[in-house]
């Protein structure tokens, strides 16, 4: 392609799971508690918690008691993102990362923890390949979401399969593993919550496979959503600009 390089893992070597975290705290120690209970050491590089500005004390002081309860097992890592909004954390995130996989997901347990395990088995099968969850398929659900963002979000998974010519269910939703070679050739543009939309859309365009799992969804008990609903608009404007981009502007210039 040009004088650009899609970069893929031949293997599964290790896991850098990115927390960015804002005012979560019991969600948070109960997140890592989850993956590092589930999941095997040897299987995870690192865990990145990434606060900012506004992160809160509260949360920023369990960051630290994570990092002293688990820095003797695993290496983690307090980052201070210097990038705005959230998909500036997970981006900075990926840059810092030492794993051979990332995996996206939140801090407030909306993202199931104990799915990281599964991740990990199909991901080693499927190194090149993106594993991510669904909420719509059998074995998934929601609990506690809102009914009106509910029949929107069907109507919107079913625009954008459409538009992109793929099958997926559940595209939107950020809990994903990726490889990080793929993430570290990509150019993103997005920083806020579409990030999390960009990060299906342009690894679509390029032909990277997909392959879901059903999860359920329980809404959060800790904190303050930063996504509103009226935000959720924004992502039409991202999937038509993705949708309708050269692939030669979808990975980044080789220098």
């Amino acid at each position: 392609m040009d004088n650009m390089e899609l970069v893929m893992e031949e293997r599964f070597k290790d896991l850098s799971v990115i927390l960015p975290a804002m005012d979560e705290t019991y969600s948070l120690l109960q997140t890592v508690d989850t993956i590092m209970e589930t999941c095997r050491s040897e299987d995870l590089a690192e865990i990145i918690i990434v606060v900012c500005d506004r992160s809160t004390d509260d949360c920023i002081r369990t960051a630290e008691e994570i990092k002293q309860k688990y820095g003797g097992q695993i290496p983690v890592t307090v980052h201070h993102q210097k990038k705005p909004f959230v998909g500036g954390a997970v981006q900075e995130g990926i840059e810092i990362a030492s794993g051979s996989h990332v995996v996206l997901m939140s801090s407030d347990l909306e993202t199931d923890p104990n799915l990281i395990c599964e991740f990990i088995r199909l991901e080693k099968k499927n190194p090149d390949k993106i594993i991510t969850a669904t909420r719509w398929k059998k074995g998934g659900g929601f609990d506690g979401y809102n009914k009106v963002k509910l029949v929107a979000n069907a109507i919107f998974q079913r625009m954008i399969a459409l538009l992109f010519f793929v099958s997926l269910t559940d595209i939107t939703y950020a809990y994903r593993i990726f490889p990080r070679s793929l993430m570290l050739s990509i150019s993103w543009e997005e920083l806020k919550h579409p990030f999390f939309l960009e990060t299906a859309l342009k690894p679509i365009r390029l032909g990277v496979k997909f392959i879901e799992i059903p999860v359920k969804w329980t809404a959060r008990t800790e904190g303050v959503s930063q996504n509103s609903f009226w935000a959720n608009f924004k992502y039409f404007k991202t999937a038509w600009h993705v949708r309708f981009m050269k692939k030669k502007n979808i990975l980044k210039k080789k220098v």
